[in-house]
This record gives C-alpha cells, sequence and structure tokens, in this order.
C-alpha cells in the first residue's frame, strides 16, 4: 500500500515554573513565600483564577482563511497560472499573530480571514512561512480584530494514546464551523515535505479539505494543528503537534526562518543476525548502521558500517529507535537532532574496528540537490529566439508523474532528469538548465523536433554549468552558429545563426505575449555588459 498525503484546502484539484509547581501540588506540598503567614492571602493578593476555555472562547480564536493562489506554471515560467480560490482555517496566536498551514497560502496573491459567525473578511500578509513543516503565519492589516479574539493556549507536553480531541475547522461541505470528535491514535516521527520530518500525531476525527490548519484540542489546551489526511483511508487525519509549532514559531522570531536541522546520511536496521556476525558485533552492541554517509569525504565524521549507539546521551536501538523520556513512545532517534543539536551539530557515538568513538556530526536544515526545490518561489528563466530556457526544479520533474508517456521518453533518453533527481550538485553551482517550454512558432525551428524537457549539455562545445552560466554564454558568444547539445541519447542538435536569433527575439516574444526576456534575475546577467556584435 502506498500511503499519500492531500493538501486540506478547497481546491479542486485536488512555560518551566508552572510545570513545576503543577508537579509539586500533585505531591502534596502547598507553594507560599517564606515568610508568609499560614492565611488565605486577601484578594487582592490573589493570582488570576485559571479558567479553562469554554466551547465560545474556543470558537472565537479559530478564523477561516480565504487566499486566492497564483501557482507558477512550469511549462510557461514568464507567466503564472489563473487565479486559484481556495479555503482553510487559523488560529490566534500570541503577538497578535495567525497561525496556519503553508499550503493554504503558499503562492496567495491575497489572503483574508473571517471570524466565526462574523460577516467581514479582514486582509492579511504571510509574514512566515515553512513549506517543509507546512506552518505559516499572518498578520493582520486592522489588529483591533485581537483586542476582541483572544489566543488560543497551547499544550507544553504531547498528548497521551486514546486521549479525547477535537478538530475545529471549516471543511467543504458548509459555511459556518466545524468540529469532530475521535481519539489518539498514534503518535511518531515522520517525513512531511521532502527532505523535512518531525513529530506527527494521528487522530480518528473526520479532517476534510478546509480544515487545514484547524486547531485540535484535548481538555483546555490546543495539542497540535489540522494539516493532512490519509487518502484513500477512513478516519486516518494528522496533526502538527505544538512542540513542532513551537520550534517554527522559535525560528521564525529572528524574521527569517532557518529551517530544522537534521542528517541525511543512509541507515540500514541492525536486526539482522547475519549483518551483526558480519560486522563482529556481540549481543551488547545496539544501534543502527551508516549504509552510506551523506559526504566520502576524509573528513567527514560517519564511516560506513558504522553502527550509531547513541545519539548524545540517549541510547539508540538495533531499528533506529530511541524511548522519548517520561513516556511508553518510541521514535526515530533524529527525533532528537531537533532537540538537541548546537551550532549545526550533534554529539553521536559509534561503534567502529571494535571500539566506542565520539563523533561531532554537522546537520543542515537543507539537503543539497541538483534539482532545487522553489520553496514558494517562481522559477528562473530565459528567451532566447525560440527557445526558453529554465532551471529543472523538483516541481518541473514533479509533474511527470501523471504523464506515464513523458516518463518513459525521459526514461529511454536517459535523462537527467531521472538519473540525477536525488543527486547532490557535482560542483557548486551546478543546476540542471532545460528547455522547459515547446518551441515558440517561428521559422528558426524549421525541421527541428520539439526540445521540451530536454536538459542543455552546452553550447558550440561549452559544458552549461547553470541557468546564468548559459546565459552569460549566449552574451559574450561572437560565433555565427550556436549549436544547442542536449543530455540524453538520441535526439537532435539545434543549430541557430545567433544574430538572427537575437533580432527575432522581442518579435516572439510580442507575437506570443510575453512581457519580459528573462525574470529579474537572467536579465541581470543578460544586461551586465551584453553587445551586440
Amino acid at each position: 500500500m502506498r500511503w499519500t498525503h492531500m493538501h486540506l484546502t478547497t481546491l479542486s484539484r485536488s512555560p518551566a515554573g508552572m510545570i513545576l509547581a503543577i508537579a509539586l501540588s500533585a505531591a502534596g506540598f502547598t507553594l507560599r513565600a517564606a515568610d508568609a503567614p499560614p492565611v488565605s492571602p486577601p484578594p487582592a493578593a490573589q493570582p488570576a483564577p485559571v479558567v479553562n476555555p469554554t466551547p465560545v472562547q474556543v470558537e472565537n480564536s479559530v478564523v477561516k482563511v480565504f487566499a486566492t493562489m497564483r501557482y507558477p506554471d512550469m511549462m510557461k515560467p514568464w507567466t503564472k497560472q489563473a487565479p486559484t480560490e481556495a479555503t482553510g482555517t487559523g488560529i490566534v496566536i500570541e503577538g497578535k499573530r495567525i497561525l496556519t498551514n503553508a499550503h493554504v497560502v503558499l503562492y496567495a496573491s491575497q489572503v483574508q480571514v473571517q471570524a466565526n459567525q462574523a460577516g467581514d473578511k479582514l486582509s492579511a500578509t504571510v509574514v512566515a512561512i515553512a513549506p517543509g513543516i507546512d506552518l505559516a503565519v499572518l498578520k493582520l492589516d486592522d489588529e483591533s480584530f485581537f483586542e476582541t479574539h483572544a489566543p488560543l493556549a497551547r499544550a507544553t507536553v504531547l498528548p497521551e494514546i486514546k486521549d479525547t480531541v477535537l478538530a475545529y475547522g471549516f471543511p467543504a461541505g458548509g459555511n459556518s464551523l466545524s468540529i469532530t470528535k475521535g481519539i489518539i491514535s498514534r503518535i511518531e516521527f515522520m517525513p512531511y515535505n521532502f527532505p523535512v520530518w518531525g513529530l506527527r500525531i494521528q487522530i480518528d476525527a473526520a479532517i476534510n479539505p478546509g480544515n487545514s490548519g484547524g486547531p485540535a484540542l484535548v481538555g483546555d489546551k490546543m495539542i497540535g494543528v489540522a494539516f493532512s489526511h490519509l487518502g484513500n483511508a477512513d478516519n486516518i487525519g494528522y496533526i502538527i503537534p505544538c512542540e513542532e509549532v513551537d520550534l517554527f514559531l522559535a525560528d521564525v522570531a529572528s524574521g527569517v526562518y532557518d529551517g530544522k536541522p537534521a542528517m541525511f546520511d543512509d541507515l540500514q536496521t541492525l536486526e539482522n543476525d547475519a549483518l551483526r556476525a558480519y560486522l563482529k558485533l556481540d549481543k551488547s552492541v545496539q544501534g543502527i548502521v551508516v549504509h552510506e554517509p551523506f559526504h566520502n569525504t576524509p573528513d567527514y565524521p560517519l564511516k560506513k558500517w558504522d553502527v550509531i549507539t547513541k545519539i548524545a546521551d540517549t541510547p539508540v536501538d538495533d531499528q533506529g529507535m530511541i524511548k522519548l523520556p517520561g513516556t511508553y513512545l518510541r521514535v526515530r532517534f533524529q527525533y532528537l537532532i531537533q532537540k538537541k543539536a548546537a551550532n549545526g551539530h550533534i554529539p553521536l557515538t559509534v561503534f567502529r574496528a571494535g571500539k566506542f568513538v565520539t563523533v561531532d556530526l554537522p546537520v543542515s536544515s537543507d539537503r543539497p540537490l541538483v534539482m532545487r526545490d522553489l520553496h514558494g518561489s517562481y522559477p528562473p528563466y530565459f528567451v532566447f529566439g525560440p527557445l526558453v530556457f529554465s532551471t529543472a526544479t523538483m516541481q518541473y520533474a514533479g509533474g511527470f508523474g501523471s504523464n506515464a508517456g513523458l516518463m518513459n521518453m525521459l526514461s529511454f533518453a536517459h535523462s537527467p532528469l531521472i538519473t540525477r533527481r536525488s543527486d547532490p550538485p557535482a560542483f557548486d553551482g551546478e543546476e540542471l538548465v532545460i528547455v522547459s517550454s515547446p518551441f515558440f512558432p517561428h521559422k528558426l525551428s524549421k525541421g527541428y523536433s520539439n526540445p521540451m524537457s530536454q536538459v542543455v549539455k552546452s553550447v558550440n562545445g561549452t559544458p552549461i554549468k547553470n541557468l546564468h552560466h548559459l546565459v552569460e554564454v549566449l552574451r559574450d558568444s561572437t560565433a555565427e552558429f550556436l549549436a544547442f547539445e542536449f543530455d540524453n541519447r538520441g535526439g537532435e542538435t539545434p543549430v541557430v545563426r545567433r544574430r538572427e536569433a537575437l533580432e527575432a527575439t522581442e518579435e516572439i516574444l510580442g507575437d506570443n505575449g510575453v512581457r519580459a526576456q528573462g525574470s529579474p534575475d537572467t536579465m541581470a546577467v543578460w544586461n551586465e555588459k551584453r553587445a551586440v556584435k
């Protein structure tokens, strides 16, 4: 069975003192000042009572989010797709902010929020977004809204399995606030959006499109944010726990989202007896095996066949799992990276060549790939004659999944879009430059086959490093002819007269309604020292 996540919008497509006080109170202690008389303080000195929020108070902190999306058009990078209307849910949090899912407002050109049972929509701005962990923060143009809509309190500990949970949101099927009830089914450390992992709570309360960004409550506290459900399955919904929310909010407090640290080494379990014998391990050694280090350089701290036995001071078992302190939960050991990493490193204990060794592993929030993620930006492009060049991205390659014919063609041609999809850059700055679109209609392309989705290997024998490099080569060339070699089996090598292509570009742009020859970054390169020669 393959597990898939659905984004839940209406898109048709698709605190430590308090803890201590509570603990002492539970043990039978009464806390008061050392010199205070054993009498009740006067009313004026009493602390404000803790009042559990009523359903009405909770509902007052939940808003409906309206977004107008302008997604990139990967095949026409000079434009955007037609506007798409979407709705989701948001939660009032501290700092006069609203928390929601990233996918509710990603690529939004307009965002509005509406309180429960209110008639007005208020304009909002996305001030922080993390597509990887699927969280975003909104600010309102009119902050007087928060005078009557208090933030919702968040839990400081994970819920228990079988706890009763209520999910609030504005799903499809109606306009008013919906509340569904269920239980906490399980808590795991799982993938979110590549390459991000995080804690994830599964619930059986109904979550449907439009619930995205809504709160889930156990008792009087929010325990997380609804973000998805398992496609083709009943009563399996997922919550981003408050622990992940707090990490995100702490990160964006600086104004910049840095991301969650992680390790990207390939690992395998140590459950097989033959594997243990092969590695000459006695029963006292437990841990997870390094199948392939993320880097093979001599100075990289992990080596092939290392057995990671501890992360920080916590033992790792033969399945790569650890026990969460104070619970019976077991989660993947990588969970501790986001808790224990400091200054970009995490301490590990490994068993290597018959002895235990302590290493300091570098961790990062980003896994570099030759085909990068757009992270909510629009693809760069450059038009030269009838050709449109862009950068291969995860979003571009992701579009092949629904086109079996194109996948087969690219596989047969041994295209780097297939063979290098998970590769890191071979050198700093490497990108795959593609012809993102079919030829624009023009006599310059007469007799040539459609080069769409082919990777540019070289121009006149000069290997192309990235899109900016391609623009430089085209800008600086004095050759009469330009030959574009593609990185694949078979196919053709289109050749154009350089001056004819230069002269035809403006005409082609006008005929096809393209407002700019390139994206701002490529045009900066093109105009840097451009001279028609």
